[in-house]
């Protein structure tokens, strides 16, 4: 079929006109035929089994039914009306009741007349009852019945209020078949279609709407499910390809005195292999004439800042500056503090630029910086400002990207004509499927192993019955001159709530850990960041024992005399911000502990994350749990990334095909980026008509 029929708007359609067609606009984002083909059903129903009224229970289950109405009358309530009728069948009676169309379902129904009808059933005052049933004469029932399995597709109240109703879906799609004449276009290749042995895209189509067989359900949702995935993996690639051979970047050809002095000489600690692996991608990376950009992911405490510092210093050996952009001032400190006192030997000008910078230094750092004197400057969004113009910007540094929106991130390009190497940094796992789908187009690399000598963390899950045992836990860590992180939670809706919480524990901790003995600092949002600071820092000089805080800590303090982390009311935590929060303890040599404090009464998903972080300190598998609880769509603010609209494919359910949609996409476009075989004709048509919608193809001649 020529794919432009597939561009025909949805009113044309026979049965949909401009009424509905608007609706089906407005409420599922249905503008077109091909929308239409693309409105994968959710589930499906086995309709050739039929109840009797006296088998069924009050499940809220969906039945379908067959017998007749007997009586109808209108029943006033307290705002409006309803319709009622009496429907039997020879085991019983029951009700259908309707609320809203009930002038056009009157004069539309029959008495004494054969219906089958469907829907969900529940009870009321001991009588079952079935609000707005799909109903049908059982022998137009038995005319349109095609299959035992029939499709529910996603809707709104909306629609159904407005009588587009399953059934009405149900016709409008078969509509598109016969108008179709179920003939699209096939975009796969002949050999991938046997290698792989792909039902062809004609059947996969007509039986995930109207399968024949559970088989030949399972053929069509894998076929429609890999080549989903396939396209978004061969977008992903060729959007790396492009930026390696048409985004020119400064060849770092240069290993000099910078790097090689901090090597052999200043290096606080030997690299773990993970480290030199990881430096070795970025040294081959920045040494080509084109821009990097690479995804750095390592677990809390896995050394990466010492990654981002050499790659720095290579910068600086090739003439370049660097910069390194945080989502927070605590952890730009963080950054700025560590990576000073790391290159104190070397003689090199680090600067820290943050909303807090005084004028008088924005001023310095802004001469500096244009005329080359300023070799890295550490920052938070400040270092975006258009003020802030670099002499020469090799290396951009971004931690934590999920904070950043795609826009501020390209402003650091712009900093620069060609624009400077980008290396992203992330202390969140991310589970391999996500990063294949959400950072697809960047090169990975992970530090999957932490530095020698590192104790893992142990962690236990304690109810508030046993707070009076933790607590003397608590006593007898500080006896051994340890320090102690007490965390209560901070969700922005109940930020009042919480912050009563966390000034309540402050006041009882006061009391339990009283002064001379015991000194207790506090850190919350609503401090200024002066305060906020000195708090930090007399924590961090050890003048207090206790550290009560909100998750402001969650990101940039490094305390290694800190042992214990302590969070209370685990349970609203989500697993990457418990696993973030834990990774505050364990910096030192000394055993550290993670106590997770909740109520007793816990969903299962709270059950799970309190096992799964008692069971593991590996990030990894951490994230991996995280994203089979919470869905893609949660986790790093994903659901604003275009990528992951999916519409039959799941990240989680079917990382396998995933995993094979990039193999083969990764093979296809090494032996014919262009998609210029013959062979690929259709492929590299359908590719260009997506990526117009993704505006990838701008880049590709």
């Amino acid at each position: 079929m020529q794919n432009n029929l597939l561009e025909t708007p949805i009113e044309y359609l026979k049965g949909v006109g401009p009424a509905r067609g608007e609706l089906l606009r407005k409420e599922l984002g249905i503008h077109k035929y091909g929308d239409l083909i693309n409105l994968f059903p959710n589930r499906y129903i086995d309709r050739t089994r039929y109840y009797k009224i006296n088998e069924l229970q009050n499940t809220n289950a969906e039945v379908q039914i067959i017998g007749k109405i007997i009586h109808i009358k209108t029943v006033e309530q307290k705002k409006g009306k309803r319709l009622v009728a009496t429907f039997v069948d020879e085991t019983g009676e029951m009700e259908l009741v309707w609320f809203q169309g009930q002038k056009w379902i009157r004069e539309n129904l029959k008495l004494n007349t054969v219906y089958v009808i469907f829907g969900k059933c529940t009870s009321f005052n001991g009588q079952f009852n079935m609000a707005h049933p799909e109903m049908e004469l059982l022998a137009e029932h038995e005319q349109n019945l095609r299959s035992a399995m029939q499709p529910v597709y996603p809707s709104t109240e909306k629609l159904t209020q407005r009588g587009i109703s399953n059934r009405t879906i149900n016709k409008i799609m078969q509509q598109l078949f016969i108008e179709t004449q179920a003939a699209f276009k096939e975009p796969l290749p002949d050999y991938l279609l046997e290698e792989l042995k792909l039902i062809p895209k004609n059947a996969a189509l007509f039986n995930i709407h109207f399968p024949k067989s559970p088989d030949l359900l399972a053929k069509a949702q894998f076929r429609l499910k890999f080549e989903e995935l396939f396209f978004i993996q061969l977008q992903l690639i060729t959007k790396n390809l492009i930026r390696k051979n048409k985004i020119k970047g400064h060849p770092f050809e240069k290993v000099g005195v910078y790097f090689n002095d901090f090597y052999n000489n200043h290096l606080p600690f030997d690299l773990t292999n993970a480290q030199k692996r990881v430096l070795k991608e970025i040294r081959n990376d920045m040494g080509n004439p084109a821009q990097m950009n690479r995804l750095l992911q390592g677990d809390v405490g896995s050394g990466k800042t010492i990654v981002a510092l050499m790659s720095m210093l290579l910068a600086l050996d090739n003439g370049f500056q660097a910069c390194l952009m945080a989502p927070t001032e605590i952890l730009a400190n963080q950054h700025f503090n560590g990576l000073v006192e790391l290159a104190k030997p070397l003689n090199i000008n680090i600067k820290l630029l943050t909303g807090s910078t005084k004028t008088s230094d924005r001023k310095i750092i802004h001469e500096e910086l244009e005329n080359g004197s300023l070799h890295i400057l550490i920052g938070t969004h400040a270092l975006l400002e258009d003020k802030v113009k670099f002499h020469n910007l090799g290396l951009a540094i971004i931690d934590e990207q999920h904070r950043f929106g795609v826009e501020q991130r390209s402003k650091l390009w712009k900093k620069n004509e060609i624009p400077p190497h980008v290396l992203v940094m992330t202390a969140t796992p991310i589970p391999r499927t996500l990063a294949m789908s959400l950072y697809g187009d960047l090169d990975i690399s992970v530090i999957d192993e932490l530095p020698p000598g590192r104790k893992p963390i142990q962690t236990v899950h304690r109810y508030d019955s046993s707070r009076l045992k933790v607590w003397k836990f608590i006593r007898d860590e500080i006896e051994k001159g340890r320090q102690i992180y007490i965390v209560y939670p901070l969700i922005q809706e109940s930020e009042s709530m919480d912050y009563k919480d966390l000034m309540d524990g402050y006041e009882s901790i006061s009391r339990d850990f009283p002064l001379p003995k015991y000194s207790v600092s506090i850190v919350h949002g609503k401090m200024k960041p002066a305060d906020k600071d000195s708090e930090m820092q007399r924590f961090s000089q050890g003048k207090t024992n206790i550290m009560v805080a909100t998750t402001v800590i969650e990101v940039g303090v490094n305390v290694p005399n800190a042992s214990v982390m302590i969070i209370e009311s685990a349970e609203r935590f989500g697993l990457s911000q418990l696993h973030q929060l834990r990774g505050r303890v364990g910096r030192g040599a000394e055993q550290s502990y993670c106590i997770l404090m909740t109520g007793h009464k816990l969903s299962n998903d709270s059950k799970i994350r309190m096992e799964t972080m008692t069971k593991t300190n590996d990030g990894f598998e951490i994230a991996e749990v995280d994203l089979k609880l919470r869905g893609p769509g949660d986790i790093m603010g994903t659901q604003q990334s275009g990528v992951l609209n999916l519409q039959i494919a799941d990240l989680v359910k079917d990382r396998e095909i995933l995993q094979l949609a990039r193999h083969c996409a990764v093979k296809l476009l090494k032996e014919d980026a262009p998609m210029v075989k013959p062979e690929h004709q259709n492929l590299r048509q359908a590719f260009i008509e997506m990526s117009k919608k993704k505006n990838i193809w701008n880049y590709i001649s």
